[in-house]
């Protein structure tokens, strides 16, 4: 299943690689349209298999804010 993921995940970036590449080209305004959503579409379905897949997000604890001194000596 992992592996089948893997491969779904690499298709994905390949194919958004692939449409970034064409919308560098001259393109007529309707195939832009086309290859825009087709490129959202990609995005949305690589996020939602990648979270699917590594569902598990590594995030590092923001830093307690230690009290500020004023100079003020006890």
């Amino acid at each position: 299943m992992l592996d089948q993921n893997l491969a779904r995940i690499r298709a994905h970036r390949n194919n958004i690689n692939r449409y970034r590449r064409l919308l560098k080209t001259q393109l007529s305004d309707i195939e832009r349209q086309f290859i825009e959503r087709r490129l959202s579409e990609e995005r949305s379905a690589l996020e939602a298999l990648t979270s699917q897949t590594f569902p598990i997000a590594l995030t590092i604890p923001p830093r307690p804010v230690s009290p500020a001194t004023t100079g003020a000596a006890s």
